[in-house]
This record gives C-alpha cells, sequence and structure tokens, in this order.
C-alpha cells in the first residue's frame, strides 16, 4: 500500500483557514497538514533571512511527512521566501499566496482602493512590482502593523477598536479593499461594519484553482476519499486547534 501523501499549508498562525477553506471546496478528498507557526508570528515584523529560514525549516518538515504539495499560506512568507524556496527544491510543489491587487485590476479598477497587508508585504519587492504594474492611481496602501496577531488572539473588543481607530480615516473614500494578509478575511464584516459596503478582494480562492490545475496536471489528484486535516501549532497554545476549526467551519 502506498504511504499517505499530504498537502502541508502553513502560515504564521491560524490566518491560513482562509486558504484552506477556499482549498476544501475544490479539493476535499486530499490529507492535509497545516502548520500555525504561531511561536515565530509575526513574520511580518522580521527580516528576510530570517523568514526564510524559519519557512525553510516548516518545508523541509513538510517533505519528511511526505507532502506531495506545499502551500505558502502567508502573503509575507510568500513575498519574501516563496522564489528561494522553489530554487531549492526545484522537484517540489510550491504554491504560495499572493495579494489580490490584479483582481481589481481586472474586475474594479476604476475604483478608489485600500489595500491592507502587514509591513513586510507592502514593503516587499514582489509587492511593489505587482503594484507598480496594476496601479490604478487611486489606491491607498496601510501597513497594519499588530492586526494579525490580536485576530490571532481571537480578542474581538481590540479587533474593533483597532479596526476603529485606523480605518475611519477611510471611511467614504475607499470601494475596493484587498485583504493583503490571509488573517484579514477573518474580520471582513468587522471590517465591513466600519467602511460600509465594499467590495472585497483577496488570492484564496484563485490560489485553491492554481493548486487543483497542478495536481490534476501531475495526475496527483485523490479521489478515492475524503480526506484528513491534521493541525499543528508551533507554540503549543491552548485554544488554537479549537479556534483553528471553528473558523474552519464558518
Amino acid at each position: 500500500m502506498d504511504k499517505k501523501q499530504y498537502i502541508g499549508i502553513f502560515d504564521s498562525g491560524i490566518g491560513g483557514v482562509t486558504v484552506l477553506k477556499e482549498i476544501l471546496k475544490v479539493l476535499p478528498n486530499e490529507d492535509y497538514i497545516y502548520y500555525s507557526d504561531s511561536k515565530n508570528n509575526p513574520y511580518g515584523d522580521k527580516k528576510d533571512e530570517e523568514i526564510f529560514d524559519i519557512c525553510d525549516k516548516i518545508v523541509k518538515q513538510f517533505i519528511d511527512n511526505n507532502c506531495k504539495a506545499i502551500v505558502i499560506a502567508c502573503n509575507t512568507a510568500s513575498a519574501k521566501a516563496a522564489k528561494q524556496l522553489r530554487e531549492k527544491y526545484k522537484d517540489k510543489i510550491i504554491i504560495a499566496i499572493e495579494p489580490a491587487y490584479k483582481m481589481v485590476f481586472d474586475y474594479a479598477c476604476e475604483k478608489t482602493t485600500l489595500v491592507m497587508a502587514t509591513k513586510g508585504t507592502i514593503e516587499s519587492e514582489k509587492f511593489h512590482k505587482l503594484y507598480e504594474k496594476y496601479n490604478n492611481n487611486k489606491t491607498y496602501l496601510l501597513a497594519c502593523k499588530g492586526l494579525a496577531d490580536i485576530i490571532e488572539e481571537g480578542n474581538r473588543e481590540k479587533i474593533k477598536i483597532y479596526l476603529k481607530e485606523n480605518l475611519s480615516s477611510y471611511i467614504g473614500k475607499v470601494e475596493n479593499v484587498v485583504l493583503g494578509c490571509t488573517h484579514y478575511p477573518i474580520i471582513q464584516d468587522e471590517i465591513s461594519k466600519i467602511l460600509g459596503n465594499v467590495n472585497f478582494f483577496n488570492g484564496a480562492n484563485s490560489l485553491a484553482k492554481h493548486l487543483q490545475e497542478v495536481l490534476r496536471e501531475k495526475k496527483l489528484i485523490n479521489k478515492q476519499k475524503r480526506g484528513t486535516i491534521n493541525f499543528i501549532d508551533s507554540s503549543r497554545l491552548s485554544g488554537k486547534k479549537e479556534r483553528f476549526f471553528k473558523y474552519l467551519e464558518m
């Protein structure tokens, strides 16, 4: 009998659950390992070399656990480490989340846009290339320092206070919001309560379809049974697993 093959997904915490939810819609029969790297959260404030070293260790762990594909469900890690990881592991399938700024260009480029992301993502060369290519000259860039941490905590009151303090100046000014961190879709409703009826964009759906296409092309899709989800948190903090599966079911 063949050894079970997994899809490994990692993020700097439980925020990548928003990516896994989209993947499960198109690949429900796969076996997954989700690695929540809360111990090293946030990635956005770390140097590029440190981010790569952290991601490299996780990728090695996935490979040791027989992962047929690896998903980087963190925009900062994608921007800072994906290219190097693909160069180092040329024979491995490595799929990385992308800030959904191109989607704005494709579907609503004439509208004013707010990009919410970590400092690391906004300052990355990868994002700047994307921004310069698709800039509609009606875009605000907001580095949301500390927001992913608060979402990771699950403290709704802190989230409301943070959003009010940081988004109030954009009320009535933006029509599109790019959620450039996988944690942010978790609080999409809270953002809507402040900014009103805005259009949201994130890269999870596109990533899921791309992963499906790659696995289909390589004839690696598991069609035999409904898959399993194994959750690992590097900090081993209580409550992480419960919150992760709660968000997954929402």
